[in-house]
């Protein structure tokens, strides 16, 4: 339930501060004194549409915070664990206007859009009056609101489960159909590409080796001619090693003659020669590991230009070949093995049409049975609301070709506002007043199911007095045993019914700077007698009509 309201800046409220109990409220006051203020804020606070000018003038911007007491099992709170948002004690809603027409929304301190914000006012407060019953205004609502009464809420969402199944498999089997059709028609095609593949096995990672083995072996190819030159050199005929060699024996023979005149070179050549042999091993060495068998390069060519021609003729990359090979593989057998699997889902997909359309049809039954119950008790709640005349009736159409996921009904409010008269939809025949008398009796006949947590009802009682206003009262005091109630009147006979009263009236700024607030006072039982003596009245409070306010609340 809506448990406080705090307004700041808003049109002619500079600070209010309003906390509500359970039960029936109602807010009372002379015309203009901000009635439609307080509801337009509790609206901007639940999603509604913000303007800056609602903003108090003077000010830059304008506040409202609205704070739910909830079970924690209520919708509300799902929502915002979906969110992310904690949802630990209260739930407080508040939303920040600015002058300039932007506008701010915060849920449990947390920033959340506006359509977020809406979606929880939906789940927390209806507010209903002449031109607002939105309850009566979508179908959707009339079927919702007959499967809430009848208590098909769990059976109508099990039917939207089947739905989603039936679909679910209707798609696969389209999917395959589809699939094994576009298959069949490049059968040959399919076929010889997958022996093709099948013969080229290309593996992955082949092209990168392939293509670096080639670049080895034409680097190879180019350089051995010289290595082989070198070779030739060093170990050839003509190889410079004999006759340095036998240089060196001769020099070795004469430095004896000559003591410490030859010994160097002999040392110098010998390392020389121990070079050579060395850069002779080297070159050996070189020359075997260009070595390679020009068939493997041809081999190595033929298979990579093969892999690349296969890519460019499958418009896929080399890398890609191994899969697309897979997937043709896949396609065939499912060619192959189409018509089998094509049966089964077909089976699937007739079993699941069936559980829906069993589903559906035992709903649909029990919506008719329940919407003769429905009508009864709104006609019960008429003839008090001087709407003895009238007739409301729960229109339903039922067509298998229109199934959808809510079943196969179309469900519609009508009403018949007079005797001979046509029915009709229950938006187009009633008039302003009788809707809202509508809405109150089938909310009555509802009671606690399909409803919001806290309603409102801004001055449903409008152009009814006597008797009627007070059948209003009774029934608004009715539905406030199971919902909170909220109501804006002009009726003393709705007045007198309320646990909570709240006086709203127009008078000096607290800045005390000449211009006027709208404020709001919890009033004492004295003050209701008082309040609704003048309800009674008018201008001049009498005696009598102080009696007179003191009976209804007696009563």
């Amino acid at each position: 339930m809506l448990a406080q309201l705090s307004i700041r800046d808003i049109v002619l409220i500079e600070r209010l501060d309003l906390e509500f109990s359970p039960g029936l409220a109602v807010l009372t006051g002379e015309t203009g004194a901000g009635k439609s203020i307080l509801l337009d804020s509790l609206s901007l606070a639940l999603g509604g549409r913000g303007d800056g000018g609602l903003v108090r003038h003077g000010q830059d911007k304008g506040q409202v915070t609205a704070v739910f007491d909830l079970p924690m099992n209520h919708p509300a709170r799902e929502q915002l664990r979906e969110n992310g948002i904690d949802d630990d004690g209260d739930l407080i809603l508040r939303r920040v206007q600015s002058a300039d027409g932007r506008t701010k929304a915060y849920v449990n301190d947390q920033p959340v859009s506006v359509q977020m914000m809406r979606a929880l006012g939906n789940l927390l407060v209806e507010i209903h009056g002449q031109h607002d019953d939105r309850a009566l205004v979508d179908q959707h609502a009339h079927r919702m609101l007959l499967d809430a009464f009848a208590g098909l809420t769990g059976e109508a969402e099990a039917v939207s489960a089947d739905w989603r199944g039936w679909k679910d498999a209707e798609r696969k089997l389209k999917a395959h159909r589809e699939k094994v059709e576009a298959a069949a028609r490049e059968a040959d095609f399919l076929r010889s590409s997958v022996e093709e593949l099948e013969i080229l096995s290309p593996r992955d990672g082949e092209e990168e080796e392939l293509a670096e083995r080639r670049v080895t072996m034409q680097k190879a190819e180019r350089i051995a001619g010289d290595i082989s030159e070198a070779s030739d050199y060093l170990n050839g005929q003509n190889s410079p090693v004999p006759e340095l060699a036998s240089l060196m024996r001769r020099l070795e023979r004469k430095s004896a003659e000559a003591p410490g005149l030859l010994e160097t070179v002999v040392e110098l050549i010998d390392g020389a020669l121990n070079q050579l042999s060395d850069a002779q091993m080297e070159v050996e060495a070189a020359l075997r590991r260009t070595e390679f068998d020009p068939r493997e390069l041809e081999q190595t060519e033929e298979r990579l230009f093969a892999l690349r021609a296969a890519s460019r003729k499958y418009n896929v990359p080399v890398s890609g070949l191994p899969a697309l090979a897979e997937r043709m593989i896949s396609d065939l057998a499912d060619l192959d093995a189409g018509e089998e699997k094509l049966g089964l889902l077909e089976k699937q997909a007739e079993a699941a049409r069936k559980t829906y359309f069993d589903a559906a049809r035992a709903l649909s039954e029990k919506r008719h049975n329940a919407a003769e119950a429905l009508s009864d008790a709104v006609m019960a709640e008429l003839p008090a609301l001087k709407l003895e005349r009238a007739r409301f009736f729960v229109h339903i159409e039922s067509d298998e070709a229109g199934a959808a996921a809510s079943g196969l009904d179309a469900v519609e409010f009508h009403v018949q506002t007079n005797p001979g008269t046509r029915p009709g939809s229950i938006m187009k025949v009633a008039s302003g007043g009788e809707l809202s008398r509508f809405l109150l009796a089938l909310k009555v006949a509802l009671a606690d199911r399909g409803s919001a947590p806290t309603l409102v009802f801004d001055e449903i009682d409008t152009g009814v007095g006597g008797a009627v206003a007070d059948a209003i009262g009774q029934r608004l005091k009715r539905l406030s045993e199971t919902v909170q109630v909220l109501s804006v009147t002009h009726a003393p006979q709705v007045a007198a019914r309320a646990s909570t009263h709240f006086l709203i009236s127009k008078g000096p700024s607290a800045d005390d700077d000449g211009k006027i607030a709208t404020q709001v006072t919890t009033m004492n039982d004295g003050d209701r007698r008082e309040e609704i003596a003048r309800m009674l009245a008018g201008a001049k409070v009498t005696e009598e009509a102080r009696a007179a306010a003191a009976s209804l609340l007696g009563g």
